[in-house]
């Protein structure tokens, strides 16, 4: 397979670039990465649907996780990926002026997050004995991250095989240019769902228009002040807004319904009931859930509102006060300049929060890119990011 996917990290970088992997068709991408680290006999490898789990057993007294997706989003006219030498006019100019000499690699997944992906695969063959680690490492390459959680390939072997994500500290490999992006905001969806009563148009007066009464709803949104809440050391900001609204069954009738979809994200200070309180009152928060149909709001920011919820993922916090958080810090400090951020996005990290494991974000490519139809990567940053990761999994630094 080394034939295949190559041995230097730029070589497997181009091929898994290559392999179709939109969500839902992660397959051929995921029989790859399997027959690949099958090859390498110091790990043991485990496979549930599309996700891949390759460990080591060194012996080690603690265990490092590797995490990255194998899914991307839809392609926009940027696949196949393309090759462009040094001064393509298809290079942006940021990522020129930052890698003047680099080749760049442009497509679909370049940095979200097939790069991460390609320096996880070239350090589970690379790092093959006890003497190359000062930890045992468990590599995951997981299917179903882009679309809805319950496909999540992560959360489904969390939930089947707990056994194989075991470990002391994890770093998800998003997209940050190489930097730490501590944590991440929770989030939830739903619907506030607003009633009234059919009629025509012509007789308006013998309904009740339920598109009108999103004003009041529309009103709070606009007017609402998103916070930023420091923790551990890392400011997180909130938001809270509509995203989609539907309404009405006819151009010549007053709509019996009118639905306004909602995106809460908050910080990792709370825990999903303490956010919905804030929202939807102590008893609705406790009670509602996904495919629990619709529930009063009995107190909050949208009391006497019908509410039903979509979707809810609990955040994470830093991760940064273990003794790998603050390891990879001072790394990345000393490489960089650069000091940890919060991540403002939903990432998987929180699962393994929930699992309490530290976790952080920390991947090659700009975060900015990700599901751009230019989304594009230096090589050098991917090479970068390789040798940061050994370094510190090597312990000595």
């Amino acid at each position: 397979m080394t034939n295949e996917l190559g041995t230097t990290v730029t070589e497997i970088f181009n091929a898994i670039m290559n392999v179709y992997s939109v969500s839902d068709s992660e397959t051929e991408l995921a029989d790859a990465v399997e027959k690949y680290l099958l090859e390498s006999k110091h790990l043991e490898v485990r496979r549930y649907g599309d996700t891949v789990v390759a460990s080591t057993n060194f012996g080690k007294s603690q265990r490092v996780i590797l995490a990255g997706h194998i899914d991307v989003v839809p392609v926009i006219d940027n696949f196949p990926p393309l090759l462009l030498s040094s001064g393509d006019e298809r290079i942006r100019a940021d990522i020129a002026q930052s890698y003047p000499q680099s080749d760049v690699v442009y497509g679909r997944g370049a940095t979200d997050m097939k790069a991460s992906d390609a320096a996880f695969l070239y350090l589970a063959r690379e790092i093959d004995c006890a003497e190359k680690t000062a930890v045992d490492i468990t590599y995951v390459f997981y299917d179903h991250e882009e679309v809805q959680a319950e496909k999540n390939g992560l959360g489904r072997v969390v939930a089947k095989h707990p056994d194989w994500i075991r470990g002391d500290f994890a770093i998800i490999g998003e997209p940050t240019n190489g930097l730490i992006e501590g944590g991440c905001n929770g989030t939830m969806r739903f619907d506030i769902v607003l009633h009234g009563v059919a009629a025509h148009s012509a007789r308006a007066w013998m309904g009740d228009n339920a598109i009108h009464h999103a004003a009041h709803v529309l009103t709070v949104l606009d007017s609402y002040q998103p916070a930023t809440i420091n923790v551990d050391g890392l400011d997180f900001r909130e938001g809270l807004n509509a995203t989609m609204i539907s309404g009405g069954e006819g151009t010549n009738i007053i709509p019996q319904e009118c639905r306004i979809h909602i995106n809460y994200r908050f910080a990792p200070d709370k825990t999903i009931e303490e956010a919905k309180r804030l929202l939807m009152g102590e008893s609705c928060a406790s009670t509602s859930g996904v495919n629990k149909g619709i529930m009063r709001a009995d107190g909050g920011l949208f009391e006497g509102y019908d509410i039903e919820m979509k979707d809810e993922s609990s955040g994470a916090r830093p991760g940064l006060t273990s003794e790998f958080g603050q390891s990879l810090v001072q790394l990345v400090h000393k490489k960089t300049g650069k000091n940890p951020t919060a991540k403002f996005g939903w990432t998987d990290v929180a699962r393994f929060s929930d699992l309490n494991i530290p976790a952080v974000n920390l991947g090659a490519g700009n975060p900015l890119l990700a599901h751009k139809s230019d989304e594009q990567i230096a090589l050098q940053a991917v090479e970068d990011y390789t040798y940061l990761l050994r370094e510190w999994l090597l312990g000595k630094f």
